[in-house]
């Protein structure tokens, strides 16, 4: 069982009774593809306030480019679907999630396009590509590569038309409020209104994941792990921490930020090759470049060690039109002056999608009476060990409407919410010496991508682990009155979180790969194709105290 970790209950003081209070029935955490289907889904039968750490579009959605993986053509089925979901998770899945995903697929790409979303499309069918992992096409995109912006776009019009929800825009989650152990609600901080306590019957938690913790991400600045932080603090199960995915290709170029560069590229013919321009996935495993991205990544990360190099690249040169299908990608390059039909891109992977998080059922429910969660911030092992490509966005609109339906049955059977008179939090004073927090963010990216990164060892996990310790130690006693405060606060107790899952699973599995495991090193792969999941499996992540 891992540890505690030695944490205040909340990071802020406040006083119901003199701090500013909201009330509604469901208070939504995030504005992503899954708090904003789950608030759609709510809003339905009463208020809901969605609060957003940015303004309402800007979320990790809006940087998706593949699109929705759903079950529509003829050859295909969810059964299908599924196969490839478990295969890519290593069996570590849970069935009935996954089964509720897969065979919810062909409505919500429906629901999407009377909805207005621009599907691609090949004549009167949506155009379906392939990605890695999948046994054939079956993602549907829109717009190319921006079909995250495009889906952001389609969810935004249904909010701003709906007369239930209220949007706090550039609203920093602090805590989860509980009494008895219940969720009440939150307290937030808004830029213009500062504090303010957020009283709900239920509270969704969509809040994402926390690629920010790594170095080398995908993910927008945003993403702390805010929300896991503080469902911890609030006494929520966490799982599998340890079981972060790494995006295979990133465009690789010194001083600048890793963008993503779309799996679907691979699935539509592009290869990996290495600075010699030789193609080296086959020689890793059998499916070469549309493996699952776990093997991807953990090849790239293999062949780079071996040839000395710091990057690989993908070879796009043979594939005609593919400015016209990958555009945003393209201008990407272009900005770059890499010209996509004549040079190599330079990738390697980065972190991308937080697979654990806190433990919820298919319907949202937590450990935690009155809190639900959904999405990249939910553990609910649809993914299993590894997640499969574009089924991410599925997940955020199957199991947020699914958080929102419960959040209605179970608000229906509770009173008006209402202020709690004697929530009070009142921190003692720290005497310790306060450390730098841009350092600490700086120096926790870099040992967070070294030790905990794509291949780790016990050793450089539990010195991991007592280097995060003894930043904590000088930095968790503190009360802080910004966001830069409570988001160091947060990434440094995620950040353990996932060290200490990671230091306690001792075998590989699926993106989580010890070196000094019974599995061996990460190549050659075709030892690994069969593996399935076995052997140590961490228990759950134990809940904080819920005193204060």
């Amino acid at each position: 069982m891992a540890e505690l970790l030695d944490i205040r209950r909340y990071l802020t003081d406040f006083d119901s009774t003199r701090t500013g209070n909201a009330l509604t029935d469901v208070l939504v955490i995030g504005s992503g593809v899954a708090g904003a289907r789950a608030a759609l889904e709510a809003a339905e039968s009463g208020p809901v306030v969605m609060l957003t750490k940015g303004d309402l579009q800007d979320s990790t959605t809006r940087h998706a480019q593949g699109g929705v993986a759903a079950a529509l053509d003829s050859g295909d089925s969810a059964e299908r679907h599924a196969a490839d979901t478990i295969r890519a998770g290593c069996g570590l899945n849970d069935p009935l999630a996954v089964e509720i995903l897969v065979t919810n697929g062909p409505s919500c790409i429906k629901e999407l396009a009377d909805w207005g979303l621009p599907i691609d499309r090949c004549g009167s069918v949506p155009a379906l590509t392939r990605e890695g992992g999948h046994s054939l096409n079956r993602v549907v995109h829109a717009h190319g590569d921006r079909t995250g912006e495009a889906l952001v776009g389609t969810l935004t019009e249904r909010i701003a038309a709906s007369a239930n929800i209220r949007v706090f825009e550039h609203c920093f989650l602090i805590d989860l409020v509980t009494t008895e152990g219940v969720c009440r609600g939150a307290v937030t901080f808004h830029r213009s209104h500062g504090h303010q306590l957020i009283w709900a019957k239920q509270t969704i938690l969509a809040s994402g994941g926390c690629g920010q913790l790594w170095r080398e991400t995908t993910n927008p600045p945003m993403a702390t792990g805010d929300g896991l932080a503080a469902a911890y603090r609030a006494g929520a199960a966490l799982r599998n921490m340890d079981l972060m995915q790494f995006h295979p290709t990133t465009l690789y170029v010194a001083g600048a930020g890793r963008a993503l560069i779309s799996e679907a590229v691979r699935g539509e013919g592009a290869y990996l090759v290495d600075r010699a321009g030789d193609r080296f996935m086959p020689g890793y495993h059998p499916e070469a470049e549309l493996a699952s991205r776990d093997v991807v990544s953990q090849a790239i990360v293999e062949h780079i060690r071996v040839t000395n190099s710091n990057c690989v690249f993908l070879d796009v040169r043979h594939m005609s039109g593919f400015a016209d299908r990958f555009p945003q990608i393209a201008k990407l390059c272009a900005d770059f002056d890499i010209d996509v039909t004549r040079d190599l891109i330079p990738v390697r992977p980065s972190a991308h999608y937080m697979i654990g998080g806190v433990e919820a059922g298919v319907d949202g429910t937590t450990s935690v009476e009155g809190l639900l969660c959904c999405g990249e911030a939910a553990s609910t092992g649809v993914h299993g060990a590894n997640r499969l490509a574009s089924n991410s966005l599925l997940e955020g609109l199957v199991f947020g409407k699914l958080a929102g339906q419960t959040a209605v049955r179970r608000g229906a059977e509770l009173p008006q919410a209402a202020p709690v008179r004697d929530a009070v939090s009142k921190n003692p004073e720290s005497a310790r010496t306060e450390l730098d927090l841009a350092d600490i963010c700086h120096s926790l990216r870099s040992v967070m991508w070294r030790n905990v990164g794509i291949v780790r060892s016990g050793e450089r996990l539990a010195e991991t682990c007592d280097i995060l310790k003894f930043w904590e130690r000088f930095t968790l006693d503190k009360t802080f009155d910004d966001r830069t405060g409570w988001e160091t606060q947060n990434k440094l107790a995620v950040a353990r979180l996932v060290a200490m899952s990671a230091l306690e699973r001792t075998e590989s599995l699926g993106v989580h790969c010890r070196s000094d495991s019974s599995d061996g090193p990460v190549a050659p792969y075709n030892v690994r194709v069969a593996r399935q999941a076995r052997g140590t499996v961490p228990e759950r992540v134990p809940a904080a105290p819920t005193t204060a």
